[in-house]
């Protein structure tokens, strides 16, 4: 599987001419390493975050309309129960 990143940390650490000592590219390798894969992990966090935020919105939805426990009449007539004689 073609890997542009890891292909670009082979490249840096091929890259070294005579005058640069090898620990200096290693450690230069390996900060660029270690910045993006805490960039990969911020935005997996920040991902999981919105999304445990928006399950939080989806559960909490039905409690946000007021409930009344009244019992709803039009003219004198009850829709709970109350209309239990035959006409």
């Amino acid at each position: 599987m073609h890997d542009p990143f890891e292909e670009s940390l082979r490249d840096m650490l091929n890259s070294s001419s005579a005058s640069r000592d090898d620990d200096a590219v290693l450690g230069r390798v390996l900060k660029t390493a270690n910045r993006q894969v805490g960039a990969g992990d911020l935005f997996g966090l920040l991902g999981r975050c919105t999304q445990a935020l928006m399950i939080a919105v989806n559960n909490g939805s039905a409690h946000v309309s007021p409930v009344s426990r009244r019992k709803a009449t039009i003219a004198g007539r009850t829709f709970f129960g109350a209309q239990d004689k035959a006409d």
